[in-house]
């Protein structure tokens, strides 16, 4: 016979996107938060997201050079993790910590558990949360928007500049005379991290997101939804279901962790049951965390939690292959 019989692994069905292609319609998707975080807080915020993606691609690059592998650089994985580090950073924050922070996400939280497709939890999201459990202070001091912060700051700017720091985020100020109103929050004028400041910016790159079929809503609107209908019965001042939802959707980081950092390929379930189950249990965790926990902000640490679930939640709801049978069932 002339013509040979081939017998491979799944997939068997291919696309014409590469990583590269993907990873590059993110990095598109994210320079309208990058932009909006520039014009409110000033050139520090691109800078800070600059050297972030430099310190990432320089220890991407360094660990398979010293390991003799493959360069990885070009698929564009260390500029999206470098962005959405810095987008997780206030500006205030020394610039030495940006670089341990990329060291953490690309070497701990990459590279030691194999790479790209490989690591079990959100490279970024697993810096910020290094950073902040080692320098809490310089990770939780806000600037004022349009506020002048000098290229190299100390770890206690509150005392270097005390009259560009802005004492609370939009969620720890909600409910008092300094709370931003909803335009704020829209347009991004106020205090946060980088890339978080403007909802209409990340619903811009969500929207390339979406037209390019990168992402799916199944952990968008999950996550979003869960936060929204939680909120409104739990986190109100006058009793059940008197809960300012709007306000904790646009205010903190929920969207841009929402369509850009729980839609992560890697670290998300592979099957439709699964993702709208992950997004509902960051929403649910995001909401136990904003009202009983002590921290106004619950959407990092969700997303790392779920994180290491998917693996669990990919058993449980993966689908039956033909001829196959749940446990238990008779046959």
């Amino acid at each position: 016979m002339s013509e040979k019989l081939v017998v491979s692994h799944a997939p068997h069905i291919g696309t014409k996107d590469s990583t590269t292609q993907i990873m590059l319609d993110v990095v598109i998707a994210l320079l309208p938060a990058l932009i909006a975080g520039i014009l409110v807080m000033g050139y520090r915020a691109g800078v800070v997201t600059v050297l972030s993606v430099l310190a990432c691609v320089f220890f991407e690059w360094a660990w398979n050079k010293i390991l003799k592998k493959d360069s990885t650089v070009g698929d564009l994985s260390a500029v999206v993790t470098g962005m959405l580090l810095a987008f997780n950073l206030p500006v205030t924050i020394p610039l030495w910590m940006v670089v341990i922070g990329a060291f953490f996400a690309i070497i701990i939280v990459k590279q030691f558990f194999g790479g790209i497709g490989h690591n079990f939890m959100n490279p970024a999201l697993g810096a910020r949360a290094f950073l902040l459990a080692s320098w809490a202070l310089a990770m939780t001091t806000w600037a004022e928007p349009g506020a002048s912060i000098p290229l190299w700051t100390g770890t206690n700017l509150a005392t270097q500049l005390p009259d560009v720091i802005s004492s609370a985020t939009p969620l720890a100020a909600q409910g008092t005379e300094t709370a931003p109103g909803y335009m704020q929050l829209f347009w991004g004028n106020i205090s946060g991290c980088i890339g978080e400041t403007s909802v209409l910016a990340i619903l811009l790159g969500a929207a390339y997101l979406l037209i390019r079929k990168v992402i799916r809503l199944r952990v968008p609107l999950a996550f979003i939804g869960t936060v929204a209908i939680g909120t409104w019965i739990f986190a109100g001042s006058n009793g059940f279901f008197s809960g300012d939802w709007l306000y904790h959707i646009m205010a903190g980081g929920l969207m841009l962790g929402a369509f850009f950092m729980a839609t992560d390929y890697t670290t998300t379930p592979y099957t439709p049951m699964g993702q709208v189950v992950f997004g509902i249990g960051c929403g649910i965790l995001t909401v136990l965390i904003r009202i009983w926990g002590g921290y106004p902000e619950g959407v990092s640490y969700s997303i790392l939690l779920m994180n290491i679930a998917s693996p669990l939640i990919d058993r449980l709801t993966r689908p039956l292959r033909y001829g196959t049978q749940t446990v238990g069932e008779e046959a």
